[in-house]
C-alpha cells in the first residue's frame, strides 16, 4: 500500500507534467525496497523472492500510474489486475481498463521478451556496480532505472517516436519530403534516434522481429498508423543506403507502441517492466560471486604540483 500512496502523491506532478513516468517508477521502486521483508537479505533465496515480487509489481506500477494520469480509478488495485490474463496482457489491462486483443497481447509479449536481457548495457552495468558493493536488489535496480531513463539508452524508443512525429508533421505541412527532412538532419548533424548500436554494427536482430509485428497491427488499424510505418520505413531506407547505419530495436518499438495506443511517456517504463528480469539475474549473479567493481581512471590533468601546508 505504501507504493500506491507514493503513486498517488506523485499524481499531481504527473498530471502537471513536472514529473515524468520514469522518475515515478524509480521512486516507487525505491519505496518497494523499504516495504520488502527481505530488503536487507542478499542471500540467493531472498534475492529470488524479491526478484519475483519486483517482476510482478512493476507492471502494476505502470498501469496505476497511467490510471492516475488519465484521472481514472486504479484498475485491479486489490488484485493486481486479472489473474486470468498473461503477464503482458495484464499490464495492458491495468493501463487501460480494457482486456487487450490477442494480437496486442502477442506484440507486447514479444517486445517484453526482446527487451528482457541484453548483456552489459549501461543500466545493467550500473546495477552490477551497485550490487558489487553488496547493496540490496531494490537499490541496484533503482540505479539501473535512473540509467535507463537517458535518451541514449532506454529513452531512445520515446525519442525515436518523437522524431517520427516531427517528420510526419513536416511532411503533412507541405514543407518537403521525408528525404528533405533527412538531408537537413544530416547537414545540421542532428542525432537520429533509434539508429546505430555499440554492439550490432550490421543491424540489431531484434528490430525486424518487432517491426514485422508492428507493421501488421498498423495495416489492421489503417490510416495514420500505416502512414507512420511508411515514413519509418523510408527513414530506415535512407539511413541504410546513405549512412550504412541500421535501426536498433528502439526504432520499431516506438512506432509499434504508438500504433497500439500506448502513450509515449510510458514506452521506457514498459522497458523497465521487461528489463527487471535481466537486472535481477545480473544482481543475483553478482551477489553470488562478488568482487567490487572498481575501474582505474587514467588521469590527464595538470602535472604533479607541490603543496606547502
Amino acid at each position: 500500500m505504501q507504493a500506491i500512496e507514493t503513486l498517488k502523491l506523485c499524481g499531481p506532478l504527473l498530471q502537471q507534467g513536472s514529473a515524468v513516468p520514469m522518475d515515478v517508477v524509480r521512486t516507487v521502486l525505491s519505496v518497494l525496497g523499504n516495504c520488502d521483508a527481505d530488503s536487507q537479505d542478499n542471500s540467493p533465496e531472498a534475492n529470488l523472492r524479491k526478484a519475483t515480487r519486483i517482476v510482478a509489481k512493476v507492471p502494476t506500477i505502470i498501469g496505476h500510474m497511467q490510471n492516475i494520469i488519465d484521472g481514472k480509478e486504479l484498475v485491479g488495485v486489490d488484485t493486481g489486475g486479472d489473474a486470468n490474463l498473461s503477464h503482458a496482457a495484464n499490464m495492458l489491462y491495468m493501463m487501460t481498463g480494457e482486456r487487450p486483443t490477442a494480437e496486442a497481447e502477442k506484440v507486447m509479449d514479444v517486445s517484453l521478451i526482446l527487451y528482457a536481457e541484453h548483456d552489459y548495457n549501461a543500466s545493467t552495468f550500473c546495477s552490477r556496480v551497485i550490487a558489487g558493493t553488496l547493496s540490496d536488489m531494490h537499490g541496484a535496480m533503482t540505479g539501473a532505472v535512473a540509467a535507463l531513463k537517458g535518451p541514449l539508452h532506454g529513452g531512445a524508443n520515446e525519442a525515436a517516436m518523437v522524431m517520427l512525429a516531427e517528420i510526419t508533421k513536416f511532411v503533412d505541412a507541405g514543407k518537403g519530403s521525408v528525404n528533405d527532412w533527412m538531408q537537413d538532419a544530416f547537414a545540421t548533424k542532428k542525432k537520429l534516434m533509434g539508429f546505430g548500436h555499440r554492439v550490432y554494427k550490421n543491424g540489431d536482430h531484434r528490430a525486424p522481429i518487432l517491426h514485422k509485428l508492428g507493421r501488421k497491427v498498423a495495416d489492421q488499424r489503417g490510416g495514420e498508423f500505416v502512414k507512420l510505418f511508411d515514413i519509418g520505413e523510408e527513414v530506415q531506407q535512407i539511413m541504410e543506403t546513405q549512412k550504412t547505419i541500421y535501426p536498433n530495436v528502439d526504432f520499431p518499438c516506438g512506432m509499434t507502441y504508438y500504433t497500439m495506443g500506448i502513450p509515449v511517456p510510458q514506452y521506457t517504463p514498459i522497458f523497465v517492466a521487461s528489463r527487471v528480469t535481466g537486472w535481477a539475474a545480473h544482481i543475483m549473479e553478482q551477489h553470488a560471486n562478488n568482487r567490487l567493481i572498481r575501474p582505474i581512471a587514467n588521469y590527464t590533468g595538470p602535472e604533479l604540483r607541490s603543496w606547502n601546508g
